[in-house]
């Protein structure tokens, strides 16, 4: 648990951030040429919705080839439009979702294969 100070509008105010798991980050460079899918491993991946919120659209469909880090759903909570990421590369096996859907945190929105 760490615990920071947050100053906003001149008001300071002391925030608790607790660390759930530490991962090396990367830089994700934008209008890099497109990579090639990579070959299945047989093994599934779920793609899950960061938070509740409904779906305001699906950018993939079952058969597409996708790449980790890809937009597949826009997800609006609390009247923001958030992006959902591929969280592996492969094809596109189920859409779990529609248009419109409402989705609560953490549950299956897409299978990739």
């Amino acid at each position: 648990m760490k615990i920071y100070k947050v100053k906003v509008n001149d008001k300071v105010y002391e925030v608790q951030i607790e660390s759930v798991t530490e991962q090396a980050g990367s830089i994700e460079v934008k209008n890099a040429a497109p990579q090639a899918a990579a070959a299945p491993s047989g093994k599934e991946e779920t793609i899950v919705a960061p938070m509740a919120g409904n779906i305001l659209d699906v950018k993939v469909k079952v058969g597409d080839a996708i790449q980790k880090g890809q937009v597949v759903a826009i997800l609006e909570a609390m009247k923001l439009e958030n992006e959902v990421v591929a969280t592996a590369s492969g094809t596109v096996k189920q859409v779990l979702v529609s248009k419109g859907t409402a989705v609560t945190n953490q549950q299956a929105i897409i299978i990739v294969g």
